[in-house]
């Protein structure tokens, strides 16, 4: 079933058009990556996907709504964001991160609640992190800090979930653990967008891949009928060839 959708959208900023013509659907319990060289508007689409940006042209539809008619709160309810793992000067515990996804349920001047304190700890069970609710955020690994913003995704309850570029900066151990997540939570029924530099992770994880390249090229589709290696090649610039390891993972490399 989709619950996202793109309809010849064009994006960009005032009068100034990135792309034009994106047409994009997501399902649900699936993982669509998306990809691209730097400068092409791969953070103005998730921008405009999110309703943060308007688009200049076509439309984004969520579940049976026009995300223009939707106000930021329901917008909240079926979208949540992750962004990078990142570091924060606040030095929130890791549960009040958490909680903070339940905003778009609480009243203008509501604070949290029991059972917002309950969903966020239901959530960090789900991600096996439970025991670092009372630890400062400033003070866990760059993988537990990305762990616990998808943990509060959770608590949103959101369907949909972005994530940008979630394994940046973290080393191969929270890589892992962060791309067996994203998996393990399209099993439970989630549509999660994410976007990527890194092909293998399409391979590794994705059911359906959006490359967004120079000149207004935009593809979508099956990860290995996309990501060949003539097109990425051309997509970077580079000569690559992608190649099945015997344990049967694909790995990007130069030609």
């Amino acid at each position: 079933m989709t619950v996202l959708a793109a309809n010849r959208l064009a994006i960009g900023y005032g009068d100034k058009t990135v792309a034009s013509g994106l047409s994009l659907a997501c399902a649900a319990g699936t993982v669509t990556c998306l990809i691209g060289p730097n400068g092409v508007g791969k953070t103005t689409l998730f921008k405009t996907l999110l309703g943060l940006l308007p688009p200049l042209g076509g439309n984004v539809t969520v579940g049976d709504a026009g995300l223009a008619t939707l106000s930021r709160q329901d917008i909240a309810r079926r979208i949540a964001y992750v962004p990078q793992a990142h570091t924060t000067e606040f030095a929130y515990t890791v549960i009040d991160l958490v909680v903070m996804g339940r905003t778009a349920y609480l009243g203008a001047f509501g604070g949290p609640r029991p059972i917002d304190y309950d969903k966020a700890m239901a959530a960090l069970g789900t991600l096996g992190i439970a025991d670092l609710a009372a630890r400062e955020i400033t003070r866990i690994s760059g993988g537990q800090r990305q762990l616990a913003f998808i943990a509060r995704a959770l608590a949103q309850e959101s369907r949909i979930i972005f994530m940008d570029e979630p394994t940046a900066s973290l080393d191969l151990g929270n890589r892992v653990r962060v791309l067996r997540t994203v998996r393990a939570l399209a099993r439970e029924g989630l549509a999660i967008v994410l976007s990527t530099h890194e092909p293998e992770h399409a391979f590794e994880i994705a059911d359906h891949v959006a490359v967004l390249g120079h000149g207004n090229r935009f593809v979508t589709g099956e990860v290995k009928a996309v990501l060949t290696a003539e097109a990425l090649s051309g997509l970077y610039g580079v000569p690559l060839r992608v190649e099945r390891t015997p344990s049967g993972r694909h790995v990007v490399g130069p030609a």
